[in-house]
Order: structure tokens, then C-alpha cells, then sequence
């Protein structure tokens, strides 16, 4: 019998781990999610190496062997993530070649404290792509109003990107419009306009934000509402005069991925954005409780509806409820930056107390 995570995989669903630790690479962990539940790709955030590099030990002669060399800080981070990320990069390697390049990535984002600064924010996305040195790596650039124009000015430069942070149909569609607009300069230039990305959109903070704010009835159903809504707009986009003009020329489509799909409610279905998601060329990126859960119990629930199905409905009735979705996204988004600044600053501040104890033992 096929697993259900094969079933999402053959219903054109890219299925990605929300997560890298070294120990997933040295168990063969990673390896086996690849072979037996179908993953082809894979994202991380300040927040996942923060958690892989406080709470292990395998990090530490690493650390040690870079921090005697004269590596600290954002340097000796960038260090160490990619050391695993190009691991994970080799094995999706078949994938990426299997696929010419659609699916098969990792991704790495730039510092978040670059985050309100579009020229850094472009400086350290060419560098770090150019320093990984793997075709298939992603660098995520937060969606927010500054990030913008640096995705813009990545995708004219050439470089892949995952464009994180996005919450609503509005955010989603001016992500897309940055991206399309790097790639009609690259096609005016006489560039090969094949430049990959995806726009991650962030499902479960908004059922979250919501909780016992609103009623019963419309418990868990704000994130999937915005969710049909932004599926609709994906959709009208690839069928829209202006992106079939990019791809005569040669450009890709920007995939819609489903990021923060793990479920917050210990109530709900574990396996709730997962099965509410399930549609033909999305990505959804799990948190790794989740992929077992869905490779466990899971089941393909019906295919979004290209129309929405009936988010403005349910959506209205959040509106009737009190919520102002629009406030509620530029909210979300702005915490969000701000919760990947803290977790940066804890990263940081764990290498240099880890850092600090191996030069005294020294």
C-alpha cells in the first residue's frame, strides 16, 4: 500500500522537512525521509539552528576547530549551516537533476537583522549563494516591504531565492511581483531568465493570533482561508497574459509554498494543514513531527480549488468576527521578522558562550 506521503508526492505536491540538524545528516535520517517519504527538498530558519546548535553537542568541535581559527559571529554561524545545508544540497542532488531544476532545494536565510536594509540584504544574498556553492540552494529574503526590492535585484542578479514571511494574498502577490520583475529585466538584458524561487506563505500563526478570539465554528480555519485565497491568486497569475509572456522567453514559474504548517492546536488534527493543502505544484514544507504524523495517518484531502473554493465566505465571517485580516497581516509579518531577530541573537550569542568555554579549556 502507498504511503500517504507518496500519494500527496504523486497528486503533484512537493513535500520539504522545515528543518536541518547534523544529526539528520549523520544518522541518515534525512536519507531515509528521501527514500521512504518522498521528500525533495528542504527549508531552515534562525529558529531551526538556534534549537540544532543549543540543544547538541555535535556542533562543538566544529566550533572549537573555527573558533581557534579566528572564526566568530555571523561568519562562524554561515560556517557551520552551510556545512550542513551542502550536505542536504548533495542529497537532493538527483532530485534537482531528475527535475531540471524545479524541485530538489535547501534553503538558507540571509541575517535577519538585514531585514528593513535592501542593499545589505542584497550583498549578503549574492555572497552566501556564491559561497555555498551549490546550484540548488535557496537564500530566503524575508517578504516585508525593504526585502522587496532586494528580491528583485537578487532574481536580475541571478540568484535563487525563497521568499519568506508572507501571510497574506496581498503579500504573496507583491513577492510575486518583485520576482517577476527580476525576471523581465533578465529577459530586457538578454539573460537567461530562468532563475528558480518560491514564495513561502505562513499558515498556522494565523489560527494562533486568533484563538479564543472568534467563534467556535471558525476555530483552525483562518489559516487555510488565506491559504484558497492565495491558491486563487497563484493560479490567476500563471494563467495571466504578463507570466505566459516571461515563460515564452524562457522563464520558471515561482512555486507557492506552504511554510508554518505544523498544527498549534493540541485540539485539532495533526495532520490539519497538511491534508487541507494538498494541491498539484505547491510545495508544503513540515516540521519534521508533522511528516511522520502524515506518513503515519495521513490522508490527501480534495484538491484546493482553483477558485478559492469558499475562503471569502469564511473569511467574511472572521471580518463579521471582529478580525481586520489586512492589520492582522502586516502584524504577523512584523513579529515574525522579529521572532528570527531573536532567535538570531540567541544563535549568536549561544556559538559565542559555546565559543568562549572551548577557548578557556584550550
Amino acid at each position: 500500500m502507498m504511503k500517504p506521503t507518496s500519494v500527496l508526492h504523486k497528486l503533484g505536491q512537493s513535500l520539504w522537512l522545515d528543518n536541518i540538524t547534523r544529526e539528520l545528516l549523520d544518522t541518515g535520517t534525512l536519507q531515509r525521509f528521501i527514500e521512504q517519504f518522498s521528500v525533495t527538498g528542504l527549508t531552515s530558519n534562525p529558529t531551526i539552528f538556534d534549537h540544532a546548535i543549543r540543544h547538541s553537542a555535535t556542533y562543538d568541535d566544529d566550533i572549537s576547530t573555527k573558533a581557534v581559527a579566528g572564526k566568530f559571529g555571523e561568519d562562524l554561524f554561515f560556517e557551520l549551516a552551510l556545512a550542513d545545508l551542502t550536505r542536504a544540497a548533495g542529497l537532493f542532488q538527483p532530485v534537482f537533476a531528475r527535475t531540471d531544476g524545479v524541485d530538489g532545494w535547501v534553503s538558507l536565510e540571509v541575517s535577519p537583522l538585514l531585514a528593513h536594509d535592501t542593499n545589505a540584504t542584497l550583498a549578503a544574498a549574492r555572497a552566501l549563494h556564491q559561497r555555498g556553492g551549490k546550484p540548488n540552494l535557496f537564500i530566503k529574503i524575508p517578504g516585508t516591504a525593504e526585502g522587496l526590492p532586494a528580491i528583485e535585484a537578487a532574481i536580475f542578479a541571478g540568484v535563487p531565492i525563497n521568499i519568506t514571511l508572507l501571510f497574506s494574498c496581498e503579500q504573496y502577490l507583491a513577492a510575486a511581483d518583485a520576482y517577476l520583475r527580476g525576471v523581465e529585466r533578465r529577459i530586457e538584458a538578454g539573460l537567461n531568465p530562468a532563475v528558480a524561487s518560491v514564495a513561502s506563505l505562513f499558515i498556522s500563526r494565523w489560527d494562533v493570533a486568533v484563538s479564543g478570539k472568534v467563534p467556535g465554528e471558525l476555530s483552525n480555519r483562518l489559516g487555510i482561508a488565506v491559504a484558497q485565497r492565495s491558491y486563487k491568486a497563484y493560479r490567476e497569475l500563471l494563467a495571466s497574459a504578463r507570466f505566459q509572456r516571461a515563460a515564452n522567453a524562457g522563464a520558471r514559474a515561482q512555486r507557492l509554498l506552504w511554510a508554518s504548517t505544523g498544527t498549534k492546536d493540541p485540539t485539532a488534527s495533526d495532520i490539519l494543514y497538511v491534508k487541507a493543502l494538498a494541491a498539484p505544484f505547491t510545495i508544503n514544507t513540515m516540521p519534521e513531527g508533522t511528516l511522520r504524523a502524515f506518513a503515519d495517518h495521513g490522508e490527501a484531502g480534495e484538491m484546493l480549488a482553483p477558485d478559492g473554493g469558499e475562503c471569502e465566505r469564511v473569511l467574511a465571517g472572521f471580518a463579521e468576527a471582529g478580525v481586520d485580516i489586512d492589520a492582522l497581516a502586516s502584524r504577523l509579518q512584523d513579529e515574525g521578522a522579529a521572532s528570527f531577530v531573536k532567535s538570531w541573537n540567541d544563535l549568536l550569542a549561544c556559538i559565542e558562550s559555546k565559543s568562549a568555554t572551548i577557548r578557556k579549556a584550550s
